[in-house]
């Protein structure tokens, strides 16, 4: 049959669309052939001014006509001083804008791009171009042909070219050579990059399916994705079939990989009701370890306080003029008494009151007494409501230690923290990984209170180590079930108080509490964008931005966080042409934006889940500045080109993303789009993030499946077994 292939030249006038996960790509062209085409296949990440030459197929699409469909594509060096002083200014090289370049073209033409590569210090020659630079430049020219060489050879292994960036900073010049030897390499050492990627590599470059490397690399996947959902083990049986059916190969197959995984400890197997369960090493640690620090904190007798407490809270409750319920009585009295003890209620129990007494209880004592919280943004609030000083959780324990060493934390065993009583806000999102890394760091004798909310969502991490220290009765815990936040008639504690008892909100019209009926999700973000950036702050005389948080329960969907963030952030912080950008993927980044980290980066100290806006962008330089507000003032923190997957987008959140912080306004849709997420304690959750007004939009439909659904998924965790058991 013949080749009906045809090739094509152009040079990049606009990217048109752009998804970061497969590098599809709808880019405009101007043809050295003609005028303007559209070309739409699989690229690489691209930038206006690269010249392309294209081998594919001309076809008709039905709504936008003719386009270049591509099959094979390669980047080529520009031949006219036009096309070079595009090629330079198009942001491939950092350090060069379009003010660079066309000095560099202006002196020394045609030439521009061999004296760059063979003799940079030349540049030095142009006003402004210091050495530094000039070897940046170099180098950001040399780095552009060996990723293009990594991406023509992923091409050839049928993978998108937006990895290809990722995978040469990680190995540079060895890159071709480690994802040809072991590409599961890429899965444990490439932010971005799974198991599902990496073995299509895999199988492109002639790897088997019963290799020794793919059988160990699903198998910690497969546990990995298990443990994702929440749980701390997975049941051995369950596991390998699940296994056996995800890699394509028979059980027996896969003992071996796991009996060497066993041997070197990266995976722990025990016996649990006459089952096998396996455990990933870090969660067998934590689970271990916590069981043993608690038995140790509630063996050890903290440090005595010798007081007359009943005359105590007089005193105090006459100085600061309130009157504390017997049960904040009662938990007063049980941190004197207690080397541990949980504090739980829902929102306007006075959990924030208990801790302001209990912090001047024993700072009255002479007791030494930190605060933490796990976010930012709780830590802040907890401060200001304590005057206290408050560190978020991984500040407290030093993350990053005095090398700058990932993962690890400055305050262990060895360098414990020095306090004679720790109190830890919004506990309920706390983790077993972290709250082990936390009991290591806190001395014997130390008195530890925990307070939080157990009827929220659980952790994102692992495990319900909240809801496990309150089932396990092994721990001291105390209830608040007294309601005093309600001043004013608000209706958002006691909605929120209604939809954890199963209980159908109050809808009627009042003033921080409102349902907008909309049975279209189509609508619904027409209608989203006018109600958070004019009528919501006209009404409050509030920030569009810092103190209205839309929420959602899903990423997808026309109502979820992917969508909803490209809809708000076109509203409330629209493209300009004298507003810089940095474009990351589908995703245009401008000065103002709201932002969130995903991922913890122990150098910027900023961790998963900060948020912050955006300061400043230097086109030429792709990079850009976010400030973090902190407790005291603010962090401000660098990223540059190939660092922006840690971020995006803030003004839509996922419900779980926004655990442990307070917004004063709560926007979020509820429709049935949602129907596997709609559960009572991700609604529960929140409307307990607003401090002044909720404001619903969906169907009253949507809402009572929600309310319906108290299915507490349970995670599969031994800390509750394993506390009890050893108190027997």
């Amino acid at each position: 049959m013949a080749d009906t292939r045809t090739e094509l030249e152009g040079t990049v006038e606009q990217v048109v669309f752009c998804n970061p996960e497969n590098g599809y790509t709808v880019v405009r062209l101007k043809a050295n052939s003609g005028g303007p085409v559209t070309a739409v296949g699989n690229l690489p990440p691209l930038f206006n001014g690269e010249v392309l030459q294209l081998t594919g197929n001309w076809t008709h699409h039905k709504e936008y006509g003719q386009q270049f469909q591509i099959e094979q594509w390669r980047q080529v060096v520009p031949q006219t001083l036009l096309g070079i002083e595009r090629y330079l200014s198009s942001g491939l090289i950092k350090g060069v804008g379009p003010v660079t370049a066309k000095k560099i073209v202006q002196k020394f033409g045609l030439a521009s791009l061999e004296i760059i590569q063979s003799d940079p210090l030349r540049l030095t020659e142009i006003s402004g171009i210091s050495e530094n630079k000039a070897e940046r430049i170099a180098r950001g020219l040399a780095d552009h042909s060996a990723i293009e060489q990594i991406m023509v050879f992923l091409q050839g292994v049928g993978v998108s070219p937006a990895y290809a960036l990722k995978i040469y900073r990680a190995y540079r010049n060895a890159a071709i050579a480690i994802v040809k030897e072991n590409p599961y390499r890429l899965a444990d050492e490439v932010f971005g990059i799974g198991f599902k990627i990496a073995d299509q590599i895999a199988r492109k470059v002639g790897i088997k399916e019963d290799s020794p490397y793919r059988i160990r690399a699903g198998l910690r996947y497969r546990l990995n994705e298990h443990c994702s959902e929440g749980h701390v083990f997975a049941h051995e049986n369950d596991f390998l079939t699940q296994a056996a059916a995800e890699l394509n190969v028979n059980e027996l197959q896969l003992v071996g990989g796991l009996e060497d995984l066993i041997a070197d400890k990266e995976i722990f197997r025990e016996r649990y009701q006459e089952r096998n369960i396996l455990y990933l090493a870090p969660f067998y640690y934590s689970e271990t370890g916590v069981t043993a620090k608690l038995r140790e904190m509630l063996q050890t007798p903290p440090q005595e306080v010798e007081l007359e407490l009943a005359g105590w809270l007089a005193g105090y409750e006459a100085h600061h003029q309130v009157k504390l319920a017997d049960g904040q009585r009662q938990a007063v009295g049980m941190a004197l008494d207690s080397g541990l003890l949980v504090i739980t209620g829902g929102p306007g129990t006075g959990k924030t009151t208990i801790i302001r007494a209990v912090v001047e209880l024993f700072k009255d004592n002479g007791l030494d007494v930190l605060l933490a919280a796990p976010t930012g943004r709780a830590a802040k609030r907890l401060a200001e409501s304590t005057h206290t000083p408050t560190k978020t959780i991984h500040r407290l324990l030093g993350y990053g230690g005095a090398n700058g060493a990932p993962g690890h934390f400055q305050m262990n065993e060895k360098e414990p923290l020095d306090a004679d009583v720790l109190i830890i806000d919004e506990f309920s999102m706390v983790d077993l990984l972290l709250f082990y890394h936390l009991l290591k760091a806190v001395q014997p004798g130390t008195r530890l209170v925990l307070v939080g909310d157990v009827d929220q969502l659980p952790s994102v991490g692992p495990g319900s180590v909240l809801r496990d220290l309150i089932r396990s009765a092994a721990v001291p815990t105390v209830r608040l079930n007294t309601i005093f936040r309600q001043a004013g008639g608000s209706m958002i504690v006691a909605n929120a108080h209604k939809i954890n008892q199963g209980q159908f909100p109050y809808l009627a019209k009042n003033d921080d509490f409102f349902f907008i009926e909309d049975d279209n999700p189509e609508h619904i973000t027409t209608v989203l964008p006018g109600l958070v950036k004019t009528r919501l702050p006209e009404y409050l005389h509030c920030d569009p931005i810092e103190d209205i948080q839309v929420l959602t329960p899903m990423r997808r969907t026309i109502t979820g966080v992917e969508n909803l963030n490209q809809v708000l952030q076109a509203a409330l912080n629209p493209a300009a042409a004298d507003k810089p950008e940095l474009k990351n993927g589908a995703v245009s980044f401008r000065i103002g934006d709201k932002v969130m980290q995903l991922k913890n980066d122990y150098q910027k100290q900023v961790y998963n889940g900060d948020i912050g806006r955006i300061r400043r962008i230097d086109a030429e330089e792709r990079s850009m500045t976010v400030v973090f507000p902190e407790v005291e003032g603010e962090r401000t923190v660098l990223y540059e080109a190939e660092e922006l997957d840690q971020l995006v987008l803030a003004y839509a959140m996922s419900v779980h993303k926004s655990q442990g912080n307070e917004y004063p306004v709560i926007v979020m849709p509820v429709t049935t789009q949602h129907f596997l997420m709609l559960q009572r304690n991700l609604l529960y959750t929140a409307v307990t993030r607003a401090k002044k007004m909720v404001v619903l939009i969906g169907t009253k439909k949507a809402l009572a499946i929600a309310i319906k659904n108290n299915r507490i998924e349970e995670r599969l965790s031994l800390l509750q077994e394993r506390l009890r058991m050893a108190f027997l």
